[in-house]
């Protein structure tokens, strides 16, 4: 599978799978996140993640709806996080094929195109 840009990554939409899609290797997968900040390969190889520290509580409770809209919108759910009240975790993987899929570098992408409030950022005043 050929390597893809975020800004192609994005402008795509997941494709409904019932395991009828390739599966990336491990190098494959290694290969597409070095195009996606902050993403990393499971220890297995199976699924991606990134973590995010938000600004507050209500600041990763709305990012988590955020997702939650896209994700549905997408028909490709992740595994979403949230301890300590801030520390957010988002996991994705493509149940049907056991491991990654296009769809989920396809996610992945999109989600880091959703606004979020860090910690150390300061408030917008929009």
């Amino acid at each position: 599978m050929a390597e893809q840009t975020v800004q192609q990554l994005a402008s795509k939409r997941c494709v409904p799978c019932e395991g009828d899609v390739p599966r990336y290797s491990r190098q494959e997968a290694e290969e597409q996140l070095q195009h996606l900040h902050g993403w990393q390969l499971s220890h297995d190889g199976l699924r991606i993640g990134k973590g995010w520290e938000t600004k507050d509580f209500m600041a990763a409770v709305e990012f988590i709806g955020r997702v939650a809209e896209l994700a549905e919108a997408e028909g490709h759910h992740p595994d979403l996080h949230l301890e300590r009240y801030r520390h957010l975790r988002v996991e994705i993987w493509t149940h049907a094929v056991g491991g990654l899929s296009e769809n989920d570098f396809i996610l992945a992408a999109k989600i880091d195109q959703l606004p979020i409030r860090l910690r150390g950022q300061p408030r917008s005043r929009s």
